[in-house]
């Protein structure tokens, strides 16, 4: 008779998600082993190993996303694209004082302070880019457009 898959996933963001462990670790508990990832920050290869471990996963799971605001959120959007709804995840968000903008000129994506202006040059064009209070789900990041574009016309 063969053990049960998890019925959770844990993944953990930021500093306090390197504890010497590597980057996926697992936790036993009784018979159940739990597939664990620990990593940095939501880069293009750890939203890679999530989605990897997400596409394993059977029906019923859970997924668990701890970090910094703008890694959960890219996380969440990674697991909505393998098919995971609002109801199979939670999110433990901790405060880290940066938002992701999302340019609309290249697709860029760039991290800014919390408190700082409502400005920001793109990392991909240089644009300097007005963020807007509007929040993208899928993409967890705020948009930026062409700041003062009305006075170059």
């Amino acid at each position: 008779m063969s053990t049960p898959p998890s019925r959770t996933i844990y993944a953990t963001f930021g500093a306090e998600a390197h504890s010497g462990a590597g980057p996926e670790t697992g936790h036993q508990s009784g018979t159940e082993f739990r597939p664990d990832l620990a990593v940095g920050q939501a880069s293009p290869d750890s939203l890679k190993r999530l989605k990897d471990v997400l596409n394993q996963a059977y029906v019923g799971v859970r997924l668990v996303i701890a970090g910094p605001s703008a890694d959960i959120l890219a996380a969440r959007a990674a697991a909505a694209e393998c098919g995971m709804v609002e109801e199979e995840m939670t999110l433990l968000h901790r405060v880290d004082g940066h938002r992701r903008v999302f340019c609309a000129h290249c697709r860029a994506t760039t991290s800014m302070p919390e408190a700082s202006a409502h400005e920001i040059g793109c990392s991909g064009c240089a644009t300097v880019l007005s963020v807007s209070e509007h929040f993208s789900r899928r993409l967890a990041a705020h948009l930026g457009y062409a700041a003062h574009a009305e006075e170059a016309a």
